[in-house]
């Protein structure tokens, strides 16, 4: 699993929490869906395949709604970010749907990643 590092610079903690989110989310673990009870034996029977995260469901799904509740503050930003990290597009393609530099759209996605660290910073002192 590769995660993205802008020039080589280690990623902070909620950087590597949303990284984390956004392999989560695309892998559909926060869509509740129907399970037949012969494609859990079938499942059961053999070898797991999942992929392991580094991020629990339970903070997936805190990170899931503070990622919304900046898309509702500011849409353009939270757009950003949930472009960035949850459907892992690069920043220049960010930026062109934007019609933004890549600059540009990485000062926005750097915004919206210390905004979710403020809006998380409670769950941190938490634990």
């Amino acid at each position: 699993m590769m995660i993205r590092k802008p020039l080589h610079r280690p990623l902070g903690d909620t950087e590597h929490m949303l990284e984390q989110w956004g392999f989560w989310r695309l892998d559909g673990m926060g869509v509740a869906h129907y399970t037949s009870p012969s494609l859990a034996i079938m499942r059961d029977v053999m070898p797991s395949t999942t992929k392991s995260y580094v991020i629990t469901d339970e903070l997936a799904g805190v990170v899931d709604g503070a990622v919304a509740r900046l898309c509702r503050r500011d849409a353009q930003m939270g757009d950003m970010v949930w472009l960035y990290y949850g459907a892992k597009w690069p920043a220049i393609r960010v930026g062109r749907h934007y019609s933004v530099s890549e600059m540009k759209a990485r000062e926005l996605i750097k915004a919206g990643v210390a905004w979710i660290d403020c809006a998380l910073d409670s769950l941190k002192e938490a634990a």
